[in-house]
C-alpha cells in the first residue's frame, strides 16, 4: 500500500515522520512526485488540485487534513471512495482555545484597552461578569461542543444552534429556522463553527446581523463562505455590530487591498484557529488506514449528501 500526501500548507516531512511512527513500512509519496499512480491507495490531502484524486486509478481512501472537506467535495471529478475528515484532539483543542481567546478579548474590552494604551491613558473600564454574557455558537459538532465545554468553565451563558437539537450539558439548544430566529437576539457574541454546505453558505448576512442585539460581536472560525463580507462591513459601519474576529475568508490569502485589513474593529488571523498538528493527528490517519486494511468500519467518514 502506498500513501500520497498533498498539501501546499503543511510540512510533508513532518507528516512523513509522524505517519512512519504509526505505520512503519508504509510508503509515502509527496505530490507531484507520484511515481506509478497505480500504486497509490490512500491520499492524505488539503485543497488538492482539481482532478488530482481522479487520476489515481486504485484509490481506496481519502483523508482530509482539515475538519472541513468542502474543498475536496467541490471537485466534480472526485472518486466515489470513502472520505474521512480530521477529528483529532489537537485540532479540537486549538479551535476551543481560539474561540475562548476571541470571546475573552471582546468581553474583557481588550479592544478598548489597546486604544487606551496607544494614547498612554490609564483608565479602568467596567465589564460585565461572564455569567451575564451570552455566547451563541452556530454548529454544535465536535468543535462547537468542545468550545462550549471550555467556555462553560469560565461561567458564560451558552446557547447553541445546529441542524438538529443537541444535548450538551450547560448549553441551551436551538435547531431549525425557528430556533435560529429565537437564538440570535440573545447573543452578545456569536461564534460560527458550522460546516460549509449549500444550506449554510452565506448564513452570516445582513438579515442575521440585524437580528443580533446592537453591540454584538461575531467570530468566524469556520469557513469564509459562511460570511457575506460586504454585509459585515455595513453592519460595522452602521454601529450595529461592535466588532468581528475573522480567521477565514472568501478569498485566501485575504487580498492586501481588502478593507477588512484596515477596519479598526476587525481582528484578522490567517486561517490558524484550528491547526492539524502532525504529532497529534497522524494517529487518526493511521487508524483510518488500518481500518481500511482490515476491512473494518472507518471512523469519521463524511456523509457526502450532507457535506460533512
Amino acid at each position: 500500500m502506498t500513501l500520497l500526501f498533498c498539501s501546499a500548507s503543511d510540512s510533508a516531512e513532518d507528516w512523513r515522520r509522524e505517519i512512519a511512527r504509526h505505520l512503519p513500512g508504509l510508503e509515502m509519496r509527496v505530490w507531484p512526485e507520484t511515481g506509478d499512480v497505480a500504486d497509490i491507495e490512500v491520499a492524505v490531502v488539503w485543497k488538492p488540485p482539481a482532478g488530482m484524486l481522479a487520476s489515481l486509478p486504485n484509490l481506496k481512501l481519502i483523508v482530509s487534513l482539515g475538519a472541513g472537506v468542502e474543498p475536496i467535495l467541490q471537485d466534480p471529478t472526485l472518486p466515489d471512495v470513502p472520505l474521512v475528515r480530521m477529528v483529532a484532539d489537537g485540532l479540537t483543542a486549538d479551535m476551543a482555545g481560539y474561540v475562548v481567546f476571541q470571546v475573552l478579548y471582546w468581553h474583557r474590552l481588550m479592544d478598548r484597552y489597546a486604544a487606551l494604551q496607544a494614547e498612554a491613558r490609564w483608565e479602568q473600564l467596567d465589564h460585565r461578569p461572564a455569567s451575564e454574557v451570552t455566547v451563541g455558537i452556530l454548529g454544535m459538532g465536535e468543535l462547537g461542543a468542545a468550545s462550549a465545554r471550555t467556555l462553560r468553565t469560565l461561567e458564560y451563558r451558552l446557547i447553541g444552534w445546529s441542524r438538529s437539537p443537541k444535548s450538551i450539558e450547560g448549553v441551551e439548544s436551538f435547531a431549525g429556522a425557528d430556533g435560529l430566529a429565537a437564538m440570535l437576539p440573545q447573543c452578545d457574541v456569536l461564534v460560527c463553527l458550522l460546516p460549509l454546505t449549500e444550506e449554510t453558505r452565506g448564513i452570516m448576512n445582513a438579515d442575521l446581523f440585524a437580528a443580533l442585539p446592537k453591540g454584538a460581536v461575531i467570530v468566524n472560525a469556520a469557513r469564509g463562505g459562511h460570511l457575506v463580507e460586504s454585509d459585515l462591513l455595513d453592519a460595522l459601519e452602521s454601529g450595529h455590530l461592535r466588532g468581528a474576529s475573522l480567521d477565514v475568508f472568501a478569498t485566501e490569502p485575504l487580498p492586501a487591498d481588502h478593507p477588512l485589513w484596515r477596519h479598526p474593529r476587525v481582528r484578522i488571523t490567517p486561517h490558524v484557529a484550528g491547526v492539524t498538528h502532525p504529532s497529534l493527528c497522524a494517529g487518526q490517519v493511521a487508524t483510518a488506514v488500518t481500518a481500511l486494511r482490515e476491512g473494518r468500519p472507518i471512523p469519521n467518514l463524511v456523509d457526502r449528501s450532507r457535506g460533512y
